[in-house]
């Protein structure tokens, strides 16, 4: 059996003993389309993260009989021609459950906290400079009794909530799915999370229903003390209008690691701000921590081992 995984880059330093103790198993970092097509076309399965698996790949694969996601969104793959060519399609669910909430928080907690102006107030000389022993011009609020509304409430929407109740937060959420499953929380129309939320965290896959679910208009329906982050998808929010409603006052800030063209362009709104103390970035790291990428590698080599 061979394995290639055409851009494993993305795994960093994680061990893949495991998936290659399986079979004959050949690892490139990155590939262009061209050459995801060659590098594959004796391939038994294919482990991938951004490659794009169409009809010219299917083509120029001829053997393929299984294509394992390394992640969960499958967006990049056309699941129902690989359907009817034969080929089994397996993504990984839930490996990241813990870092991406952790990641969540780190971005709310950062916002609601001021912590970047903090850390620079106390490095950069003002707070040495200052005659008290506090830095009284820009205090922060608690995040006890506000409200924390949470777009997506799947297994990691409900991790996150969890941790809001932890801090003493009232949790509601919308539900993209329009199926409001979840009965721990109560769930609201769009409308009444983004009036009512003091932090939106979103957390939903990237589809028809959540494309721009989150423009402009719905932003200035939010409160201008509310933060929004987002380390679902790119483009569930619209990345402009999030500027906008940022530099306008509409909202007090956001929290952003997902992107619609990952890495974002020097030219890119994010980076453009009028205000960007109010913006705090991270570069897609939310699943990356150590532990969830070793998960996703031994999952990964589960789903091989179920065969075809």
């Amino acid at each position: 059996m061979k394995i290639v995984f055409l851009d494993a880059a993305t795994m960093g330093d994680a061990s893949m003993d495991e998936i290659a103790a399986l079979g004959e198993f050949v690892c490139y970092p990155s590939s262009t389309a061209e050459e995801a097509r060659a590098r594959a076309a004796d391939a038994d399965v294919v482990l991938l993260n951004k490659v794009i698996v169409n009809q010219a790949f299917l083509d120029a694969c001829p053997k393929l009989k299984l294509v394992c996601e390394a992640g969960t969104g499958i967006n990049n793959i056309d699941v129902k021609l690989c359907d009817a060519r034969g080929v089994i399609v397996r993504n990984v669910a839930g490996y990241s459950t813990e870092s991406v909430a952790q990641t969540a928080w780190m971005h709310i907690l950062a916002l609601a906290g001021r912590a970047f102006h903090y850390n620079a107030y106390a490095k950069d000389g003002r707070y040495s400079a200052g005659s008290i022993h506090v830095d009284a011009d820009h205090p922060f609020t608690e995040l006890c009794d506000k409200t924390l509304g949470i777009v997506g409430m799947g297994a990691i929407g409900q991790k996150v909530a969890a941790i809001g109740t932890a801090f003493g937060m009232k949790v509601i959420y919308f539900s993209t799915s329009g199926t409001n499953h979840c009965k721990d929380y109560p769930a609201v129309s769009l409308d009444e999370l983004l009036t009512r939320a003091d932090v939106i965290s979103i957390h939903a896959p990237y589809n028809d229903r959540t494309a721009g679910l989150i423009d402009y208009e719905g932003l200035c329906k939010m409160k201008p003390t509310a933060y929004l982050v987002n380390t679902g998808r790119g483009g569930i929010a619209v990345e402009a209008d999030l500027v906008r409603a940022v530099d306008e006052g509409r909202i007090a800030g956001i929290g952003i690691d997902v992107y619609q063209k990952e890495p974002i362009p020097l030219d890119h709104p994010y980076l453009q701000a009028k205000h960007p103390e109010r913006i705090f970035l991270t570069p897609h790291i939310a699943w990356y921590s150590v532990e969830a990428r070793a998960r996703l590698a031994h999952e990964m080599a589960e789903n091989i081992k179920k065969g075809w």
